[in-house]
């Protein structure tokens, strides 16, 4: 991280999807695929695969916060996956897919709690909100091969019916906040 940047670390699903939502964000330095949230030293893909590590796959989100808040990062996270299904995304099952917030700070931790409130005080989901929220501890960085996934990627079946219409939605709702 480099000067007055800050960093937030999502997990909404599969981290393909999430990297390729925040990525495009006005304001966003780097996004980096990883693990965090469990109890092993130096997960691996396939460990976290197998749902016995407790690490969510999870993106990490270098931000220049004068560009970006927190707060603009908090509504697209929670408007590009569903924050009501406990430990899925989809066809993508496990613990390890879950919708969770590690903060940094008790200031993110402030704010993503009262972002969640006020979600759930807004009947927006008929659902209630299950993302989980912890300090964040050790972010892992996920494998070389998992960065810029999508877009190494974009023509793989995943990509053009899982990753593409979340991007598709966040370029038609978000505009004002990606970067030109």
């Amino acid at each position: 991280m480099t000067g007055d940047n800050q960093f937030a670390v999502f997990g909404g699903g599969c981290f393909w999807c999430t990297e390729a939502v925040f990525e495009r964000l006005h304001g966003v330095i780097s996004v980096k695929p990883g693990y965090a949230g469990g109890h092993a030293e130096h997960p691996t893909y396939q460990q976290v695969c197998s749902g016995t590590t407790g690490h969510a796959e999870v993106v990490g989100v270098e931000y220049d916060p004068s560009r970006s808040a927190f707060r603009d990062l908090l509504t697209v996270f929670f408007a590009t996956h569903d924050p009501t299904t406990l430990n899925r995304q989809g066809y993508d099952v496990g613990t390890q897919y879950r919708s969770i917030i590690l903060y940094a700070d008790e200031e993110q931790r402030r704010e993503a709690e009262a972002f969640i409130q006020e979600l759930g005080d807004s009947g927006q989901f008929s659902q209630p909100i299950v993302t989980e929220l912890k300090p964040l501890g050790t972010f892992f960085e996920a494998e070389a091969y998992h960065h810029e996934y999508f877009r190494r990627n974009e023509s793989q079946p995943y990509c053009q019916f899982v990753i593409a219409p979340k991007v598709g939605k966040l370029q038609q709702r978000f505009g004002a906040l990606l970067k030109s």
